[in-house]
């Protein structure tokens, strides 16, 4: 079946975007992909959700991921059939001991970039004292990881024709800047300069580069690169006990039965967020794609991103009825970010992703004062202190 979408070039700054050819109905996918290349977030990692190396695949059960949350070491979970974890298939690198959840995800990742980047679990390893500065420089919660950019590197350095998967990721900065692909790259290096530079000498010492991906290792080609990953992240969350709930909920239960795991499902829900102080997190990363990065922000979204397999493949689905002709649009926000002012918004995109948005929303409240209500001043101030 052809597909209901195209990408082509916008008549205005976005550069490229996805586009209906048909009718596309309200819950339809419209495309699904595997990332070109993808991490978990250091923070994250640190913490204890124990992910495959490779796709982020959860490799705790779900009884196990429930009660590490909830602090719970009794916990059970009934329906054990309804989680996906499969110990069995789990492997391990045996230079390094990084975890995945298969040997297909440790081959895969081995010939991609990990032979590159293997080393034993020594401390004073550039990479570990990368990925160390990269922590206390960059507090939760995290939008992307430094390994993210060594990844990107070693895909380079490993590739049969270095020179094409070069030219895939410089794609990448065309969709991420407006006019001046420096752009982005002249705000980082304004704004943490001194934090860009000492990153970028430990990342010199500790990813294998040559002369075709030297250009990333300078302070400006650094910066680029950084602003790459920036603009173009796209946030991969996976949860074993989610998918263990989806499960159980497809399941047919009596009533009573029913009634009873709902209850149970709700009480270890508040038990996570109690536990840990905030609300239920995933096992999360960073990851970036060849189309998603063409799907376009806006404040008044048709379609949204899922992870419907527990990993980092990736869905687009419809949240509406979108008409031929149509731009398939996502939010960069989360809810409520998009329930914010348009000068609120506006801030937060072009902090994040280095544009101002021009959807029909921000278009329609461009009277509006360019200054947000005490409130969301307050709430952004309470976002900055917990960076």
């Amino acid at each position: 079946m052809d597909p209901c979408y195209m990408v082509q070039d916008m008549k205005s700054l976005k550069g490229k975007g996805v586009v209906a050819t048909r009718l596309i109905k309200e819950e339809s996918v419209i495309f699904e992909e595997t990332p070109l290349v993808c991490c978990q977030f250091s923070w994250n990692s640190s913490c204890g959700y124990k992910a495959c190396d490779h796709c982020l695949r959860p490799l705790e059960t779900a009884e196990e991921n429930a009660r590490r949350l909830a602090g719970s070491n009794d916990l059970v979970l009934p329906y054990p059939e309804c989680c996906p974890t499969n110990k069995s298939e789990h492997a391990i690198c045996p230079s390094c001991n990084i975890q995945y959840c298969s040997d297909k995800c440790k081959n895969v990742a081995w010939q991609q970039y990990h032979k590159s980047l293997c080393h034993t679990s020594d401390s004073v390893h550039p990479l570990n004292e990368l990925n160390e500065i990269w922590k206390q420089i960059h507090y939760p919660p995290e939008s992307t990881t430094i390994m993210l950019l060594a990844r990107i590197v070693a895909l380079v350095e490993q590739a049969d024709d270095k020179q094409s998967v070069l030219n895939t990721f410089s794609e990448f900065c065309h969709g991420t800047l407006s006019q001046d692909e420096n752009v982005a790259a002249q705000q980082l290096m304004g704004l943490y300069r001194n934090q860009i530079e000492l990153l970028r000498s430990v990342f010199a010492r500790a990813v294998p580069n040559s002369d075709v991906s030297q250009q990333w290792f300078t302070l400006e080609g650094f910066s680029s690169l950084w602003a790459l990953v920036g603009a173009n992240g796209q946030g991969v969350g996976t949860s074993v006990f989610s998918q263990w709930v989806s499960n159980v909920g497809n399941l047919t239960l009596p009533s009573e039965e029913k009634n009873s795991v709902d209850e149970l499902i709700s009480k270890i829900y508040d038990q996570m967020e109690e536990h840990t102080g905030i609300t239920f997190l995933n096992t999360e990363g960073s990851a970036l794609y060849a189309l998603q990065r063409c799907v376009n922000h806006s404040c008044e979204p048709n379609a949204k991103i899922t992870f419907p397999y527990g990993n980092s493949t990736l869905q687009l689905v419809a949240t509406k009825d979108i008409l031929p002709g149509d731009e398939i649009c996502i939010s960069y926000l989360d809810e409520c970010a998009l329930e914010r002012s348009r000068h609120s918004r506006q801030k937060i995109l072009r902090e994040n992703y280095f544009f101002n948005c021009s959807c029909n929303k921000c278009i329609s409240q461009s009277d509006a004062p360019d200054e947000t209500s005490s409130e969301e001043e307050e709430d952004m101030d309470d976002d900055e202190d917990d960076m």
